[in-house]
């Protein structure tokens, strides 16, 4: 009978995504990561696992190697930078991510930020409940324009709603021509994006290429008013560099649903910076999006288990003899 590893906080025991690994056989053991882990209790909670449904553990080639039975990883969101992808694959372990699971949540959330820096939200509820009653004028998102980096199932959910606002949109993307098919975003080389952007909204993967993308030769291209959203990853940006750029005032301002570290540590770089808001990376987390991606989760799971992965982002890495058909 596989036994199954969750760790993504919001699945719980008895809870439909449970019942459904259940009814096909599987045992499931549940330990919800809340904050940060040791490896060590890494290692110890994969040991006996067969497949895992993991939020952003850091499985790292080590842990990995070390977990013996492990023949699928299955990330409950997009993102999979924090598993050693490569690793996996000679180990024949498959990893799939679930892609465009929350792009919705995403988008309206990618808009909330932005209308919440355009009009100084944060800084008027902090204002008022510290006795205030701060009565400082925003800004209209009708007329501005929207930089997307990136144009992943969440970056193009996002161009209607910035549509609606009456937003112009650029992008930039490494997506092949033939797929860039709205015709109301101009599609622009980077520098290009940062120097017309009104508000700059990152949905790109983090990899190397990517990593410290928006640095600070990146923040002189943008204008002085321009704003930061980042709901895709926080290694994307140099913190220190953006940090010096708002309280230069190279830029106005940054809204930041995630961060290199997380939780955001005591020594960031960010913290006290008047014009960045630091939100708890809750652009995926909504009741609807939660439910969605746990099912697609556990039948990912059921799937690798089989040996027909849909969504393996390691496939082309694995060994001729698929992880399904794994022993140990």
């Amino acid at each position: 009978m596989p036994r199954i590893l969750i760790t993504t906080d919001y699945l719980r025991p008895g809870d439909e995504v449970d019942r459904r690994l259940r009814s096909h056989g599987h045992t499931t053991v549940h330990s919800p990561l809340v904050g940060r882990r040791d490896p060590e209790q890494l290692v110890a909670a994969l040991d006996g696992i067969d497949a895992a449904l993991v939020a952003n553990e850091p499985l790292t080639a080590d842990v990995l190697s070390r977990a013996t039975r492990l023949r699928a990883v299955v990330r409950t969101g997009v993102g999979y930078d924090s598993i050693d992808v490569a690793a996996a694959g000679r180990l024949g372990i498959t990893v799939s991510n679930l892609p465009g699971i929350n792009a919705n949540a995403v988008a309206e959330y990618t808009l909330g930020l932005l209308l919440a820096a355009a009009r100084g939200l944060v800084r008027s509820a902090t204002g008022v409940a510290a006795g205030n009653w701060p009565r400082e004028d925003g800004h209209e998102l009708r007329g501005s324009t929207l930089g997307l980096l990136g144009y992943g199932a969440a970056a193009r959910a996002v161009v209607p709603l910035a549509r609606a606002f009456g937003m112009r949109v650029l992008c930039t993307t490494g997506v092949p021509e033939n797929e860039r098919t709205d015709p109301f975003v101009r599609f622009v080389e980077l520098p290009e994006l940062l120097a017309e952007s009104d508000y700059v909204s990152l949905h790109t993967a983090l990899t190397e290429r990517t990593r410290s993308l928006l640095d600070a030769c990146a923040f002189r291209l943008m204008k002085p008013t321009a704003v930061l959203i980042n709901t895709a990853r926080g290694a994307l940006v140099d913190e220190q560099a953006l940090a010096d750029a708002v309280r230069t005032g190279q830029i106005a301002g940054a809204a930041l649903d995630v961060v290199s570290e997380e939780p955001l540590s005591t020594g960031s770089p960010l913290r006290g910076v008047e014009g960045i808001v630091v939100y708890s990376h809750l652009a995926g987390q909504t009741a609807e999006a939660r439910a969605a991606t746990g099912l697609e989760g556990a039948a990912e799971v059921i799937a690798a288990l089989a040996g027909h992965p849909r969504f393996a982002v390691n496939a082309h890495l694995l060994p001729s003899t698929s992880a399904g058909a794994k022993t140990n």
